[in-house]
């Protein structure tokens, strides 16, 4: 059987296409799976080490506003479409498995042009646009959220990999903070924007160093690619601020983490949730709103806090995240109601999905 799953630029995309690439492998050994791609894309470096070839396309953006980019979409669409076709037709898979953005949309109208079974799943509560037009054409749609409004959606969850999703904190907690240079014992905030950072972020949990360390919290805070943080001169005998560009070890960052903050993209509250972390929840303020219903069900669960963006200030850091860091029962509290809400197989579940589109027996 082969597989050709589709989804790119950030690790929103590129995470569950990995997750549901190695459960299928667990399924189904000799399966051939290969991964379609832009040339922009998180997906150029993750998707090769992860050991899946990769295919590239140009990338078709979807203005969410009508400007001058609108009138370059179909041109641009057309020779995305085409050169699908011709992967499509090289590498003949049996099923198409799309997750949005811009290189799924290709992909859908390539499926449909050479009558394969198509697969989409939604990350988001509220799908984009792309799975928006996908659904319409689909065999299949999962969603990671059980009210998200798509044709014949069914709730799966996000699919996060088996290193996540069968992460034991308590028992990696003593390697993780020493794989980072942390301190074993004291209460550890882990500060993440996901793949991209968030400004925003850094430059508020930084602006509140002080603070923190006052109150004996270090921190792991991961800045992304092109973000920084300046915590300023640390004290003698301060707590470690540790500041990183990236991590590819996100199962040793949650394992290291008593608190998280980070954005509400899916994979951040999946994540978090489904391993018990606490978190501070800051949902980006562009977009269509999808970050503030992605994390509604932890924070109603009591399992997050969610913070405005525009609100999310050093100074607010500085008054409730040194309290809540050092809360060790309301912690427990908040982690054992958060790993209530978050399937952890559902990486599992979409790749059976795919496999019951495609001919031949099911594992």
């Amino acid at each position: 059987m082969r597989v050709l799953l589709a989804g790119g630029g950030t690790a929103g995309h590129t995470s569950p296409l990995l997750a549901t690439a190695d459960a299928l492998r667990r399924l189904q050994p000799d399966i051939e799976i290969t991964c379609l791609g832009t040339p922009r894309g998180l997906e150029n470096r993750v998707v090769p080490e992860a050991g899946y070839p990769l295919e590239l396309i140009p990338p078709v953006p979807l203005p969410r506003r009508p400007n001058a980019d609108l009138f370059r979409v179909p041109g641009r669409l057309r020779g995305a479409v085409k050169e699908t076709l011709a992967i499509i037709d090289r590498v003949r898979p049996d099923v198409v498995v799309g997750y949005g953005g811009y290189v799924s949309v290709p992909a859908y109208l390539a499926a449909r042009r050479r009558r394969l079974p198509l697969v989409v799943h939604e990350q988001n509560a509220l799908p984009g646009l792309a799975n928006k037009v996908g659904a319409r054409v689909a065999t299949r749609v999962a969603v990671s959220f059980p009210d998200t409004r798509l044709p014949k959606a069914e709730y799966v969850g996000l699919p996060i990999r088996r290193m996540i999703s069968q992460l034991d904190r308590a028992a990696l907690q003593a390697e993780a903070r020493e794989f980072f240079g942390l301190d074993p014992d004291r209460p550890t905030l882990v500060v993440t924007g996901g793949s991209q950072g968030a400004r925003r972020l850094n430059q508020s949990v930084s602006g509140a160093a002080r603070e923190l360390g006052e109150a004996g919290v270090q921190v792991l805070h991961i800045v992304g690619p092109k973000g920084t943080a300046d915590p300023g001169p640390a004290p003698a005998g301060a707590p470690p601020y540790v500041v990183l560009d990236f991590v590819d070890r996100m199962d040793l960052a949650l394992a290291a983490a008593d608190l998280m903050v980070c954005r509400g993209g899916a994979s951040s509250v999946t994540e978090a949730a489904a391993v018990g972390v606490p978190a501070v929840f800051v949902p980006l303020p562009i977009g269509n709103g999808e970050q503030d219903l992605n994390v509604r069900p932890v924070v109603d669960a009591g399992g997050a806090l969610v913070v405005a963006d525009d609100a999310f200030t050093s100074a607010w850091v500085a008054a409730n995240v040194p309290g809540l860091a050092n809360d060790g029962e309301r912690l427990a509290a908040m982690g054992a109601a958060a790993s209530g809400l978050i399937p952890r197989d559902a990486d599992e579940k979409l790749a059976r999905i795919v496999l019951e589109c495609a001919p031949g027996p099911i594992p």
